[in-house]
């Protein structure tokens, strides 16, 4: 599993096996999260400082493309059928979309607002979007990389979480703490759940039976759990203790095992999901975010720390086009 530390301008490699850290990976500047690849070749990464995506090779730990996105990107996915990888941008509203794996740039989506986190649905159907600025979720078809709906969810979004058939989908909210479960149908909010502290993301299992909550809270009062909720009656039937400030969460594909990246310990929470317990506590790097795990063994490292080389890999731009979109009514 790969973690981003956002201020140690770093990815942390980690085995999940052996619970520890197997090398430090330094050249991206302000990483806030990343995704790995379907079959678990690349890792995907943005940097907020750059304003540009990086695919990374998970078995040599080089640079294979880097793309540019629009300015202060938030969050990378990679699509349901694996072909592309949309990438937030909070700066300017967007979404930018790129052909994988070599993160050619192919349409740019006008969303509005500040789009943050964002997840596909297991079939493919949709794209839903966290728009923390316009109190809305985004929704996005990718088939034809256009939006099709903004759902007012009555709070700031942070990040969602969507099921397989693209029924529903649920969006962690600032203010008041809780998560809320929307229709995507219907396209109305149908239940919410109050949670101990302001959330940040969200994860379903993969039998889609239960949904995690990083209860990350404020800078002023920060939390400390992680929050388990059933997504069909919207109940939290428990908690776990975690580090100080989580943010980030995964889940493995048995549905058994979550990591939590906690922002203010500079660790790694591994929960026992069924149990409600911590396993272990791993160190990590400067101020952890987002989290990505896959099956694939980790190469051993040549060195503790390797330094990227961003230069050398960029992806030409030539063949952009841009698809600007109408604002959505956030009415």
């Amino acid at each position: 599993m790969w973690v981003a530390n956002e201020e140690g301008n770093s990815l942390a490699v980690l085995d999940a096996a052996a619970n520890k850290v197997v090398t430090t990976l330094t050249g991206i500047a302000a990483p806030h999260n990343v995704q790995a690849s379907r079959d678990g070749s690349l890792t995907y990464a943005v940097s907020e400082h750059d304003n540009t995506v990086v695919a990374v090779d998970t078995t040599t730990y080089a640079v294979s493309a880097v793309g540019p996105s629009g300015p202060s990107p938030a969050h990378v996915i990679q699509s349901a059928d694996g072909t592309k990888a949309y990438v937030t941008n909070s700066g300017n509203g967007t979404v930018s979309v790129f052909r994988v794996p070599g993160l050619k740039s192919i349409a740019t989506i006008k969303v509005g607002g500040m789009p943050h986190g964002l997840r596909p649905a297991g079939n493919g159907s949709v794209v839903v979007v966290a728009n923390t600025q316009a109190n809305a979720l985004d929704v996005i078809n990718p088939a034809t990389d256009t939006e099709t709906a903004a759902v007012p969810v009555g709070g700031s979004p942070v990040q969602v979480a969507v099921d397989g058939a693209g029924r529903y989908a649920y969006a962690s909210i600032t203010e008041p703490a809780s998560v809320v479960k929307v229709d995507l149908r219907s396209r109305t909010v149908v239940d919410k759940v109050n949670v101990p502290s302001a959330p940040v993301q969200l994860f379903l299992t993969p039998d889609g039976k239960t949904l995690l909550s990083a209860d990350q809270g404020t800078t002023t009062k920060p939390g400390n759990t992680l929050s388990v909720i059933d997504p069909t009656t919207m109940g939290v039937t428990g908690t776990v203790r975690t580090g100080s400030g989580p943010h980030g969460v995964v889940v493995d594909p048995s549905g058994t095992r979550a990591w939590v990246t906690n922002v203010d310990d500079d660790t790694v929470s591994v929960v026992d999901i069924a149990g409600l317990a911590v396993l272990a506590t791993i160190p990590v790097g400067d101020m952890p975010n987002g989290v990505t795990f896959f099956r694939r063994p980790p190469a051993p490292a040549a060195a503790p720390t390797i330094d990227l080389n961003l230069r050398t890999s960029r992806t030409p731009d030539d063949d952009h086009t841009s698809m600007t979109m109408p604002m959505p009514d956030e009415g």
